[in-house]
């Protein structure tokens, strides 16, 4: 297997949000202790917001696209918004064929601001990963915002569990 490469597509609506510093670290996290090499990309998407709607979205958002497209591993967050994912990360992603992210590991991510929306990860942006294609092995990572002063030692802890299974993503994935 050659260099894997790590994209984190960052589904909030604003720049520099708590759910971008969350993904960020957990993404380092899964890429150290899978001995992925190279800083995983960051595709924040509060920057590509106004042209997801157009009809021709421009470069950047095909660059993005592509980004996705030539990934081994997707690392995707987003904030709860009424017990989901964002609209945001919805369109974006909708700009995926079902099928499209065959091959491709995917682990969801969902910044939380109350327990009761648990289950969403595995609920809803679970569902929506797999019907792209995509390999989601692993628990995703239910993160309560509560626990955003111990971050580092949550994203250690999970990413120690979804390890072996990214580990077996890739090596499925490079068979096939």
């Amino acid at each position: 297997m050659g260099p894997v490469s790590f994209e984190v597509i960052i589904g909030n609506p604003r720049s520099g949000s708590r759910t971008a510093t969350a993904a960020s670290a957990a993404a380092r996290a899964v890429a150290d202790a899978a001995g992925i090499a190279g800083a995983p990309g960051v595709i924040d998407l509060s920057a590509l917001a106004p042209g997801l709607l157009r009809p021709d979205p421009g470069p950047e958002i095909a660059d993005a696209h592509a980004r996705v497209a030539g990934a081994d591993v997707l690392l995707v967050a987003s904030p709860t918004y009424k017990g989901t994912y964002t609209g945001l990360l919805k369109v974006f992603l909708d700009r995926f064929a079902a099928g499209s992210l065959t091959g491709k590991a995917a682990l969801p991510l969902l910044l939380l601001g109350a327990p009761r929306h648990a289950l969403a990860v595995e609920v809803h942006l679970r569902p929506l990963l797999v019907e792209l294609g995509a390999t989601v092995p692993t628990p995703g990572l239910a993160l309560l915002e509560a626990e955003l002063d111990r971050l580092d030692s949550v994203v250690a802890e999970w990413a120690g569990l979804v390890v072996p299974a990214v580990r077996g993503a890739l090596t499925a994935g490079a068979a096939r």
